[in-house]
């Protein structure tokens, strides 16, 4: 039974985080191989920044020396994302794209947020579609969740503004998903949003998913507030906060698949306490990661810490690819 937006925020609201813990546990051992928890080796590659005073643009040449030393560790796939850039037209990405799939046809392209991709359409005067298109036939294999925060425009209009509507991202991942392309789906919290916004995000992605049946995983993380404007402003998220967030996207979100405990802000001990909290996932080992790490966010990790992680919550380390396929019980 799909649980109503007020019994989620109900359970947001509860001390028994016991309680919600057990509860998402055991759905998440009904949805998922019981003895496993998996994880993935990629990596975060910015090939732009966010452009506010000037723009740099990585070398192609850059990108490659990156996938190489992902490919030396044993990873499978690259995180392409990065600013909104003015000047960047569809043609800049098709080559880019182009490049990698015949350089690297082994890795997956999991790139381009929703923001950057109503930016592309914008900056190249076509559709969404013929975007998305495009990019498929260039070699994209899948889309990233970002750019989501808090999908419910009265926390957008305060945190994200320049980014884009609550609809237009739901726009983005509707139309990757007629075409067949798979994408994930993110929030982050603890920004200043109220627990009713949290639910309401929840209740669009559920439905998105209903519809279209796109989505891999949803991955929920707390906002790094430490160097960031917005978070002189806002509250720091507790542990208990996002294990009880964790929890309850797990038991509202019946019809997502994976639930990715998160390191990256929490910490790895959180992260492996989410194990019993309904996730199924560690997430990579996000080799590069520059956004959070700007905010102040230190947090590091590699393969052999997460499969410890995983071992001593009790399960079997599992690697995976993006699109959740297990590669290797090692």
């Amino acid at each position: 039974m799909a649980l109503a937006k007020q019994q989620a925020l109900e359970m947001l609201e509860s001390e028994d985080l016991l309680g919600l813990g057990m509860e998402a546990h055991q759905m998440r051992l009904k949805k998922n191989d019981p003895r496993v928890v998996t994880y993935q080796i990629d990596r975060n590659i910015n090939y732009t920044n966010f452009c506010t005073e000037y723009c740099y643009l990585l070398e192609f040449e850059e990108i490659y020396k990156k996938i190489e030393e992902m490919l030396e560790l044993g990873g499978t796939g690259i995180l392409l994302q990065g600013g909104l850039h003015p000047d960047l037209q569809i043609g800049y990405y098709q080559n880019l794209l182009r490049s990698l799939k015949t350089r690297y046809p082994q890795v997956h392209l999991h790139c381009f947020s929703a923001p950057e991709i109503l930016s592309i359409a914008e900056v190249s005067e076509i559709s969404i579609r013929e975007t998305i298109e495009r990019l498929m036939d260039a070699g994209l294999q899948s889309i990233p969740g970002g750019g989501a925060e808090i999908l419910d425009d009265e926390v957008r209009a305060r945190i994200a503004r320049l980014k884009c509507t609550s609809d237009e991202w739901e726009e983005v991942h509707r139309i990757a998903h007629s075409l067949g392309l798979r994408t994930t789906a993110t929030m982050m919290f603890g920004c200043g949003e109220q627990l009713r916004h949290r639910v309401n995000h929840f209740e669009r992605i559920r439905r998105i998913q209903e519809d279209t049946g796109g989505f891999t995983a949803f991955i929920p993380w707390i906002f790094a507030a430490e160097n960031t404007a917005l978070g002189k402003k806002v509250q720091e998220t507790t542990a208990v906060d996002y294990l009880k967030t964790l929890a309850v996207s797990r038991l509202y979100l019946d019809n997502i698949d994976h639930i990715q405990s998160s390191w990256l802000t929490p910490g790895i001990k959180v992260c492996q306490v989410g194990l019993q909290f309904g996730a199924d996932d560690v997430g990579s080992i996000l080799i590069e990661e520059n956004v959070v790490f700007a905010a102040g966010v230190k947090n590091r990790t590699n393969e052999g810490e997460l499969r410890r992680i995983i071992s001593d919550a009790g399960f079997i380390p599992a690697q995976r690819d993006t699109l959740y396929r297990c590669y290797a019980l090692k």
